[in-house]
């Protein structure tokens, strides 16, 4: 299993008259959390896309638990629990300043191959530097 943790602030532009942050602007938490997991790791989608594979999303899951309010610090915790394949797997909880759970969600994106347009392995280097987590 391999976990990482980064923070966010809810700015004011992402919350709607009562300072909840809008419920569309939680898969942008996934993808920031998701994307500093991958960077963690000396990953970057933009590493990836020079390499010729890209990540579309296949699949999320949200469930609201409490409201992430303006200006609070939220904690996105990421955790794949799979080595990937073709595909792969991410689990997010975000908790507020008060350390409680607030959200939980998965995604599923897919490695596709650019030149192809079809599904892939990710690269023998990033399979590489997350063996470790998973042995």
């Amino acid at each position: 299993m391999f976990s990482h943790s980064t923070k966010l602030r809810v700015r004011y532009a992402e919350t709607d008259q009562m300072g909840y942050m809008y419920y569309g602007n939680y898969a942008q938490f996934y993808e920031v959390g998701r994307v500093e997991m991958l960077r963690s790791l000396g990953m970057t989608y933009k590493l990836m896309e020079e390499s010729g594979i890209m990540m579309p999303v296949l699949d999320m899951r949200c469930k609201f638990l409490k409201p992430a309010l303006y200006d609070e610090e939220i904690t996105i915790n990421v955790i794949m629990k799979k080595m990937p394949s073709v595909r792969i797997h991410f689990e997010y909880q975000l908790y507020n300043e008060q350390h409680q759970l607030i959200n939980e969600g998965e995604t599923t994106l897919v490695f596709i191959d650019i030149k192809r347009n079809k599904p892939c392995m990710p690269s023998t280097d990033f399979l590489n530097r997350l063996q470790k987590y998973f042995e």
